[in-house]
């Protein structure tokens, strides 16, 4: 039998002499991170573009844009008129280009056909600098942390001829994300205080000097704490349905079954994670208005489980699944194109290694 399977057919990609190195799961990480936005960023924009014709978002000032890897809040800036109490998004003009849609494919038509192809990418280069990064961060901590206890716990395990307990990766997936939240909350800040109101550095460092004497240090992280509520419990859950289809086969997974695979396990994540999701976007929303636009900087409300309650008590359960379905469609691809892209690169880099590793042998020999 090939030493590049066990007993059970499965792939030895947790074998130490051809584990990929952190440096192969960057590249593999960024390969992913960067085919995800391209695939993804057209979805939303369309969605984006069509909440602006139906004035569901203006009624805020900010809004909430993703390019697949993670959702940065868009500050905008009112115009100070008698004319209009509308907001105004001078630093985003794509958003609010004039145009009438009859649904996402006359949408998809009417872009295209009339502001060119290239602006259904409109916004990504700016989310890119801080999502790729996070995107690497959280991937690549997820293979270390899951190597880790794959190491520790391997002989409690393995000489049963079982699987990597599924336990595994849901904490391994939680630990990751809560560490590339945490890392990238004060980077977020940053970025939508610059692009609130075009700041410059300098502006930049005073508008931060004034944060932290209301707030402290702990004010760079305001808001963190409804992210890691949704975000946690997504990649937990994630990561255990992924894992546990992917064992179901009982045999190598080719990209067709991990893409697959990925959409399956990132719809369920995202359907039990919605509530979460609906509390974190009004919390953001409420925050960034204050903390961003309103001067000197507010009080945030509170939100935590008694958020997700009150509103089941005041509006039903429609209230705490809104947007259920738009979540789907954009989550369940995007975790789809990430985790196959992420898995074909390990793979790569995973032959790469047992054929050096043999060569090796061989010259020895």
């Amino acid at each position: 039998m090939d030493s590049k399977f066990n007993s059970n057919n499965t792939p030895l990609i947790d074998d130490p002499r051809f584990r990929i190195k952190p440096v192969q799961q960057i590249a593999a990480a960024c390969t992913g991170a960067l085919i995800t936005s391209f695939f993804v960023t057209p979805l939303d924009v369309i969605k984006v573009r069509m909440q602006a014709q139906s004035r569901i978002t203006n009624k805020h000032k900010c809004f909430f844009y993703s390019n697949g890897l993670m959702d940065h809040i868009c500050p905008c800036n009112t115009l100070k008129k008698n004319t209009s109490d509308k907001p105004y998004y001078r630093n985003v003009q794509w958003f609010n280009r004039p145009s009438q849609f009859n649904g996402t494919l006359d949408a998809f038509k009417q872009i295209s056909k009339n502001e060119g192809v290239w602006s259904l990418w409109s916004g990504l280069s700016p989310t890119l600098i801080l999502a790729v990064p996070a995107t690497i961060v959280y991937f690549v901590s997820y293979e270390q942390i899951r190597c880790y206890l794959h190491d520790l716990t391997k002989p409690f395990y393995a000489n049963n001829n079982q699987n990597q307990p599924l336990w595994i990766s849901g904490l391994s997936g939680c630990i990751a994300r809560f560490g590339a939240a945490t890392s990238v909350s004060p980077l977020e800040l940053i970025r939508t205080k610059m692009q609130s109101k075009k700041l410059s550095y300098l502006e930049v460092h005073q508008a931060l000097q004034s944060l932290l004497e209301y707030h402290g240090y702990k004010g760079l992280w305001k808001g963190l704490g409804s992210t890691l509520l949704r975000d946690v419990p997504f990649s937990g859950i994630y990561w255990v349905m992924y894992e546990h289809i992917k064992q179901i086969s009982g045999q190598p997974t080719s990209f067709m079954y991990n893409f697959l695979a990925g959409s399956i396990a990132g719809a369920l994540a995202a359907a039990l994670t919605t509530p979460f999701d609906v509390v974190k976007t009004i919390r953001q929303i409420e925050l960034t208005e204050k903390e961003i636009i309103t001067e000197p900087p507010g009080k945030a409300s509170k939100w935590t489980f008694k958020a997700i309650i009150d509103l089941y008590q005041t509006n039903g359960t429609h209230a705490i699944f809104r947007g259920l379905v738009p979540r789907i469609i954009k989550v369940a691809p995007a975790c789809a194109i990430m985790v196959s892209t992420f898995e074909y690169g390990k793979t790569f880099f995973q032959n790469r290694n047992m054929q050096i590793y043999y060569k090796n042998i061989e010259e020895i020999l």
